[in-house]
């Protein structure tokens, strides 16, 4: 068996996903498909001890999961525009944003991609002039 320090980021990911083995694993896979379809040149990481990250030029959301909830975290959420609403956690913070997914939750799929565009849009240096 392959230990943690063998296996890429990507294959640690695929491996939790496959550990959770219910409905967490099901919409960790989704929201990760959604974000690489959103944003294709992302990078996927794994730190903090276990944590998916996805990020381009700085990390764009990380990926928790808990026995209730897939907790998506952006990092720069508090500045991304959010029409349709999908932040529901850490909603009082001055940087961060969360969504909460619960097992059954509908997801919007193209208010999250586009939300994925934005948050990553923030990171993306900006040109001197």
């Amino acid at each position: 068996m392959s230990t943690e320090a063998d296996l890429t980021p990507a294959e640690l990911i695929d491996r939790r996903i496959a550990e959770l083995g219910d409905w967490r694993g099901d919409m960790l896979a989704r929201l990760r498909a959604l974000i690489r379809q959103a944003e294709p040149a992302v990078i996927e990481e794994w730190k903090w001890r276990g944590v998916p990250i996805w990020s381009r030029d700085g990390i764009i959301c990380t990926g928790e999961t808990y026995g209730k909830v897939v907790k998506l975290t952006f990092m720069k959420g508090a500045a991304v525009a959010d029409p349709a609403g999908l932040f529901n956690a850490s909603l009082e913070g001055n940087t961060r944003r969360a969504i909460d997914f619960a097992e059954g939750v509908e997801v919007d799929d193209e208010a999250f991609r586009a939300l994925i565009r934005s948050a990553a849009a923030l990171n993306t240096p900006r040109k001197r002039r």
